[in-house]
């Protein structure tokens, strides 16, 4: 799968511009504030109808104008996909494939395959759980149509489980009868998602540490360790024994969103214990695994975008990024950074065509 051509019309800070792309790399280059993050985060947008760094969509229009417009032609199977995406001010945003307008965002998700590395992703580690949660779900929603629907009839019940408990609260009645239509409803969902995830982690872990050791070139012990309360006890039961908190804190307690990933080197928190150099490889170990993971599933190359990455990086794991390039472990892969002559050095290393576009 590949992106042929992209156009932007007033998405953030570009005005207008349209690039056509090479089959294999890509390269922006240029000083920080012209655009390049800008433009991968547009490729982003186009395959998960929202953007990587800023999800709120009316952000993403340019400063003193009314809309923003994203196009792009891929190809994928052998078929060509034109992706439209724009929104204007105080209108609903629009996503349309093939000139058709989809219905409902998910029908989308997991056409268009992609992975983005970048610094932000440092979040995984340092901010709470829901960036985990957010992680793992992103992941096993590309692949997974039944999981994305289940999870989010499941978040639109929580919702409204939450509003009741509000409202009861509020009014200082209860109704036990009216909760456990709630209650009954999330129990399955919920269990589903678990077991799903449990079934992911299993699979995806073992990935993971494969690309931990090649990183690190250190046979250090690395985990992920998955946290929840459902596996001890079913989501029924946890409910019930909540009940009385959910009550006097008016939302829902346990359950699936509440679950979490703890990253581990050695047994201990990475978050704490981990060195700068250690996180680093963690997390590029966790994105490598994320490509692995979809490609094993989908039987397809997912889309690489590498934003600023080897500013962050030193020169052993640029090679052994540049090492997977060559011996052709990726499809498509796009590159953002600020100084030509190290992306020309790192290029040097394979034989691959690539494209540079200067900002």
């Amino acid at each position: 799968m590949n992106l042929r051509q992209l156009s932007l019309t007033q998405y953030k800070n570009i005005d207008a511009k349209t690039f056509a792309f090479d089959a294999r790399i890509n390269c922006f280059i240029g000083n920080n504030g012209v655009g390049k993050s800008n433009i991968l985060d547009a490729i982003y947008h186009l395959c998960f109808g929202k953007g990587y760094f800023n999800p709120t969509a009316v952000q993403n229009i340019q400063f003193n104008t009314d809309f923003f417009l994203i196009e792009g032609e891929f190809e994928r199977d052998e078929k060509t996909e034109k992706i439209v995406c724009s929104l204007k001010r105080g209108q609903k945003k629009t996503i349309k494939r093939n000139n058709k307008l989809y219905e409902k965002l998910s029908d989308h998700i997991g056409l268009l395959p992609l992975v983005m590395i970048s610094p932000a992703d440092r979040d995984l580690i340092v901010e709470g759980s829901s960036t985990r949660r957010k992680f793992m779900d992103g992941i096993i929603g590309q692949t997974d149509k039944q999981y994305l629907q289940t999870l989010l009839r499941y978040n639109k019940l929580l919702v409204q489980r939450n509003a009741l408990l509000k409202y009861f609260a509020a009014n200082r009645t209860f109704d036990a009868a009216s909760l456990s239509v709630y209650d009954e409803q999330m129990v399955s969902l919920g269990e589903t998602l678990h077991q799903k995830r449990k079934a992911f982690l299993d699979d995806f872990t073992s990935i993971f540490k494969e690309h931990y050791r090649n990183i690190s070139q250190q046979n250090e012990a690395v985990d992920i360790v998955y946290q929840s309360a459902l596996h001890e006890k079913s989501f029924s039961e946890l409910l019930e024994a909540q009940l009385d908190k959910d009550r006097v804190v008016q939302f829902t307690s346990s359950g699936p969103h509440k679950e979490d990933l703890l990253f581990t080197l050695g047994e201990e928190p990475i978050k704490k214990f981990g060195s700068q150099g250690q996180q680093k490889s963690f997390l590029i170990a966790l994105k490598l695994a994320q490509f692995d993971f979809i490609k094993k599933q989908e039987g397809i190359l997912p889309i690489l975008l590498l934003d600023d990455v080897f500013d962050k990086l030193d020169q052993n794991r640029v090679a052994l990024i540049m090492q997977m390039v060559e011996k052709n472990h990726f499809g498509q892969l796009f590159l953002s950074d600020t100084h030509k002559d190290r992306i020309l050095d790192a290029l040097s290393t394979t034989s691959l065509s690539y494209q540079l576009f200067e900002l």
